[in-house]
């Protein structure tokens, strides 16, 4: 549990690379990071594992990064959004239960359930299990009214928006999902592209 937000709070953020369309269609890889900072100033590591476009092993590959690394002073775990490699979804209940950390999803659009169920039904055999992951997220919290939104499990919302806060720079977005943007395009086109 986490009583007091230091400003060196150990966090990782995780964020995937870029993918063309035909990787969609062979079920190709793309390249998930984790970038492990102290708040919003020193980082520490970057973690990574590759993911299928499409598949179903994001939470599998999130929980085995984390576990498996040198980083025990971990906290946080933030991720960007729920849906990686196109509709990997993360089970993010089974991140917080495997690792023993609070799990927060950032996102800066209010994503359309309905749009992304209907998509799942039309392209995937097992949408059913991907529609159920979609359900079970938390709720949206509104950090910044139609610009920032959280989804938290493991903390409640006003110490996930202080970690939020602590652990942004510049902009909206927190430094360790910045930065393994910046990262995973990098790895996947050979230059990083804007946040």
């Amino acid at each position: 549990m986490i009583r007091k937000v230091k400003p060196g709070i150990r966090v990782v953020g995780f964020d995937d690379g870029t993918f063309s369309f035909s990787s969609k269609l062979t079920r190709g890889n793309t390249i998930l990071i984790g970038v492990v900072m102290k708040g919003s100033q020193e980082v520490v590591g970057v973690l990574s594992r590759w993911i299928a476009v499409d598949g179903t092993d994001a939470t599998e590959k999130i929980v085995d990064a984390v576990i498996g690394s040198r980083f025990r002073d971990l906290r946080v775990i933030m991720l960007k959004g729920i849906t990686y490699a196109g509709f990997n979804v993360v089970d993010v209940g089974r991140v917080n239960r495997e690792t023993g950390l609070p799990v927060i999803v950032v996102v800066r659009k209010r994503p359309n359930i309905t749009a992304m169920e209907l998509a799942l039904k039309r392209h995937f055999p097992d949408w059913e299990e991907r529609v159920e992951l979609l359900r079970r997220a938390p709720p949206l919290l509104e950090m910044i009214p139609g610009r920032l939104y959280l989804q938290t499990v493991g903390v409640d919302g006003r110490t996930a928006a202080e970690i939020v806060r602590v652990t942004t720079r510049t902009g909206l977005t927190p430094e360790p999902l910045r930065l393994a943007h910046m990262v995973a395009s990098a790895v996947m086109t050979g230059e990083s592209t804007r946040e």
